[in-house]
Parts: structure tokens; sequence; C-alpha cells
């Protein structure tokens, strides 16, 4: 895809969802999309991406779990490196 644009199959890893999920996102004018050929192609403004600097809610929403996640796990392994 161009610098601007992302793929359905991007949008659906950084969304969390699959492809067809995004396709009908796309049919329901949840998302906008461009239409190349047969294919569809997400404007990365349209998820607030501009040169990889900005996260969407859902991909900040993900790191935090899984942030949280490995705390909880790892937690007491996290505090005996941060010792050293």
């Amino acid at each position: 895809m161009k610098d601007n644009f992302l793929s359905t199959q991007e949008v659906a890893k950084i969304l969390g969802i699959s492809r067809q999920a995004v396709i009908k996102k796309i049919h329901k004018k949840q998302l906008k999309a461009e239409r190349i050929g047969h294919i569809f192609a997400i404007p990365k403004s349209e998820l607030g991406i501009s040169n990889g600097e900005a996260l969407s809610e859902h991909q900040k929403n993900i790191i935090e779990a899984g942030v949280k996640k490995a705390v909880k796990e790892y937690g007491e392994t996290f505090k005996k490196l941060g010792r050293e």
C-alpha cells in the first residue's frame, strides 16, 4: 500500500479484529476506505495514524491490557530485575 494507506489485513491486525470484520465496517460506513480495483485502501488518518506516531484508543487498550497481564504474571520477576 502507499504510505498514506493501509490494507484491510493491516487494519485488522491493528484493531485486533478479522479482515472480514474490517470489510463489514467499510460496508456499514463505520470505516472510510477507497476502492482500488478489487481491494480496499484505508487512509491512515481514519485510524488516527500519521507517520506511525499516534495510537488508536483500541491499540492503547490492547497495550494496557498486555502490561497489566505481564505485571500480574511476572511482577516479582520485574521487581528482582529492577534491583539488579
